[in-house]
């Protein structure tokens, strides 16, 4: 069973349940208790800051999302979306004890192949990397924050 530990995002009041031996934490945005994994509980976290700390609207936040690659079906960690209904953040989330390796940064780049979102997200909870991607200029840039929502 995982205890959660302190990460390096600013904490929130976790709702955690307990059932036998799993604990369970609830995601506000699927309305429901989830097993509560490392990854889990980086999402959860990151959740909660992009929505009262970055100012994301939760409405436009989609979780897990289905693509598919190179004739495989993936899902995504985290899509953001703006009023229009594009794409516009996609987030990578591995648990505390996981390294950011290059790896990690290939994961989310052949998934960004498909999708082609301007703002990327990886974060283990500890470690956080920021990417924009300049599709027009074939370029992209690492960033220091991540932009509060502004569309």
């Amino acid at each position: 069973m995982f205890t959660p530990i302190p990460l390096n995002l600013p904490t929130y009041a976790a709702k955690i349940q307990r059932d036998g031996d799993k604990l369970f934490i609830f995601d506000e945005l699927r309305k429901k208790q989830l097993i509560l994994t490392p990854e889990e509980w980086v999402r959860q976290h990151w959740i909660q800051h992009l929505i009262h700390g970055k100012r994301y609207p939760k409405s436009l936040i989609k979780i897990e999302g289905g693509l598919r690659l190179n004739d495989m079906q993936r899902r995504s960690d985290l899509v953001i979306y703006d009023t229009q209904g594009n794409k516009i953040l996609l987030a990578e989330f591995k648990a505390p004890t996981v390294k950011i390796t290059q790896a990690t940064f290939e994961q989310i780049a052949n998934y960004n192949s498909v999708y082609r979102i301007p703002l990327l997200l990886v974060s283990n909870g500890l470690q956080h990397w920021y990417c924009r991607i300049h599709f027009d200029r074939d370029q992209f840039e690492f960033l220091a924050e991540l932009p509060d929502y502004q569309y």
